[in-house]
């Protein structure tokens, strides 16, 4: 875990391959949290942000992190590190710089 750097956004991608689509549960989990944060920082803390989502894909990039959002981050990094141990094989966490 990657705690000393500030978080500056995300990048989710791909498809968890647990089940077929609209019955993947690890899909859904990591899409409905992965919402979660980024309504939460662009809409209830109004931060500014730049955010998109397609099929299979959601980003968001803050322009000036601050504490509130580096807890919605954190929270929801805690969230998808505790998925990952439980579903290894479809869940996957890379820290890094987001392309």
């Amino acid at each position: 875990m990657v705690s000393n750097r500030q978080l500056t956004g995300f990048e989710i991608k791909g498809h968890a391959m647990y089940a077929e689509s609209g019955e993947d549960v690890v899909c859904a989990a990591v899409s409905s949290a992965a919402y979660m944060a980024a309504n939460t920082v662009t809409d209830v803390i109004n931060a500014a942000a730049h955010a998109e989502a397609d099929d299979g894909r959601m980003l968001l990039t803050l322009q000036n992190p601050d504490e509130k959002t580096e807890t919605v981050l954190r929270g929801l990094e805690l969230h998808l590190t505790g998925l990952s141990k439980q579903y290894p094989e479809n869940i996957k966490i890379i820290y890094g710089g987001v392309k």
